[in-house]
């Protein structure tokens, strides 16, 4: 068979004079085109693949696990981001794919990362120049990465006085991410610091904002905004934003005289540090104060700041010239601060980020049982700790997040107590009512085996069957994926609810009177088929609409339009 080939392409802001002629000729190769609906709709008149797939904003992993299937079938497929893929795109993704199914560039399908024009770099154009030093970007969305790492490294690129682009600053159910950044960056810079949001670079709706640190969020930000943040000597300049890239230690912009010429910014007295013109060798930048350095070797307060081995090292003159060569400047830093603050001076003051396994799951006391012990709680509280979290649901159960090297040894621990623990993401939930505080108990051993049997299924996307213990359904189980009413002795059926939206509708009655002995096999049919059939991250009510059968059921449509009258006012 022909060997596939996946193409990562990045296409820049999304209009047609910022793409490369590289990205056009990828996607025009191409056989398939996957990517995030509102980036295919940007490069569509572009393409000419036989068929293009869109998919939601959080389905990055089915589309790279999608992308790879293709390839391996002998396609070839391009995987689109907006800006440049390795910049917060798919390009990570689709190695990561290709990784875990045993992937080597040696031997595997041919994987091109075609770059493109990062969010960062756009942007700034339409600023003037404020990344023209040192610069990091940030992602705000905890979707991925854990908000306290987030924070840090805000708060690292804040102390360093980077100029720092914030990308997914904002989203409809994400809002406090931008407040919390802002809160930091004042604790280190002025409220005067000159920001620029601008929103959908390039593209027809684009929007440019100049505000200042202080008053950034009395505008419009959003998941299409990229925040830029000065340093402490970016300023406006006539409708601009401006970095200096710090020649103005060097010879100061805008002067009718010169300190220092341009031609002679690099001479010893301007720059001690530079090269030297005549042997090319790099200064250390401390040769005006050896002076101190001897006096140091014989001050008694190096000995009480803890480091009198370097009196023994520096002891002679003879003994310092061969020495001074090989102290860092590092070394030289310590050494003040030593001197300064009279205390030992710690040689591990870098701080590094640990990477974190966190594990992710949820508990319920149980199926029929909404009540928590003392006990349960207790032991609950000691595994999530200090810095763990611990959420309540509206499915009624909790979701915990944990960083932990021994998820197996929690699992037990939980279990132990008698807690339900439960897998999350894409996978079968059960929702059952309280079965009126279990006076009601004949179908719970139903409901129950439902859970044990089913429950945690990967799926394509995640799942709800709903379970009420009589015919009252007053628990809603018809606004679930599957709902299951427990009525004289038997079970009636529901499938496909839409729970959100204009033409949200209940589930749809597909039988009544189900023997309770043929309700287990039913619904893992039902399941089997879903999860055999359906495309990646696509709901049981889109699937059943698509294929309009699910076992020997048939799809009805169960969506009503409804027609939005005006109001009286003609308003």
């Amino acid at each position: 068979m022909q060997k596939g080939k996946i193409f990562v392409v990045g296409f820049g802001p999304g209009d047609r004079d910022h793409i490369t002629k590289r990205a056009v000729d990828a996607l025009q190769q191409s056989d398939h085109i996957m990517g995030y609906k509102t980036y295919v709709e940007l490069i569509r008149h572009l393409v000419t693949a036989k068929t293009i797939v869109s998919t939601g904003m959080t389905e990055e992993v089915s589309r790279a696990q999608q992308a790879v299937k293709q390839a391996e079938a002998g396609n070839i497929v391009s995987v689109i981001s907006s800006g440049d893929s390795g910049v917060y795109g798919m390009a990570g993704l689709v190695y990561e794919v290709l990784i875990e199914k045993g992937w080597t560039e040696a031997t595997g399908i041919e994987v091109e990362v075609v770059p493109g024009i990062s969010a960062i770099n756009s942007c700034a154009s339409l600023l003037g120049a404020p990344v023209m030093h040192d610069s990091c970007t940030i992602s705000l969305s905890d979707h991925l990465t854990p908000w306290t790492v987030i924070e840090k490294r805000i708060e690292a690129a804040a102390m360093a006085d980077f100029v720092i682009a914030f990308y997914n600053p904002k989203s409809g159910r994400r809002t406090r991410q931008i407040v919390e950044a802002q809160q930091i960056l004042l604790k280190y810079r002025s409220s005067e610091t000159p920001v620029g949001l601008v929103k959908s670079a390039y593209r027809e709706n684009q929007n440019i904002v100049l505000t200042n640190l202080a008053e950034m969020l009395e505008h419009d930000i959003g998941m299409l905004t990229t925040v830029v943040v000065g340093n402490s000597s970016t300023f406006f300049y006539d409708n601009k934003i401006i970095t200096p890239r710090g020649y103005q230690r060097k010879y100061t912009l805008g002067e009718e005289k010169q300190i220092w010429k341009p031609h002679q910014r690099l001479k010893k007295e301007a720059e001690p540090w530079a090269l030297d013109q005549e042997t090319g060798v790099a200064k250390s930048g401390f040769e005006r104060i050896e002076p101190i350095k001897k006096n140091l070797i014989n001050n008694q307060s190096v000995k009480t700041a803890g480091i009198a081995t370097l009196e023994t090292n520096l002891k002679s003159q003879s003994k310092f010239e061969q020495t001074q060569n090989n102290i860092s400047s590092l070394e030289m830093a310590r050494m003040a601060l030593a001197c300064i603050t009279k205390e030992p001076v710690k040689s591990e003051f870098l701080v590094q980020q640990s990477i974190e396994s966190i594990f992710e799951f949820a508990i319920s006391p149980g199926v029929a049982n909404k009540v928590i012990t003392p006990k349960q709680m207790q032991v609950i509280a000691e595994i999530v700790g200090e810095n763990g979290t611990f959420e309540y649901t509206p499915d009624h159960r909790f979701y915990v997040k944990i960083p932990t090297e021994n998820p197996e040894f929690i699992v037990n621990r939980l279990r132990e107590t008698g807690l339900y623990v439960l897998p999350i993401g894409d996978v079968l939930n059960v929702k059952a009512c309280d079965f009126c505080n279990g006076e009601k108990a004949d179908s719970i051993p139903y409901a129950e085996e439902i859970m044990d049997s089913l429950g945690g299924m990967k799926l394509p996307k995640e799942l709800h069957v709903g379970f009420n213990g009589c015919g009252m359904a007053c628990y809603r189980a018809v606004f679930d994926d599957i709902g299951i009413v427990y009525r004289k002795k038997k079970f009636d059926l529901f499938i496909g609810s839409k729970p959100v939206g204009r033409t949200a509708h209940a589930a749809q009655p597909v039988a009544e009177g189900i023997a309770p002995d043929a309700l287990i096999p039913l619904l893992t049919k039902i399941i089997e088929e879903y999860k055999q059939n359906a495309h990646p991250n696509e709901r049981l009510f889109k699937y059943f609409k698509r294929v309009k059968k699910i076992g020997q059921f048939e799809y009805q449509d169960m969506s009503c339009k409804i027609k939005i009258e005006e109001a009286p006012c003609g308003d």
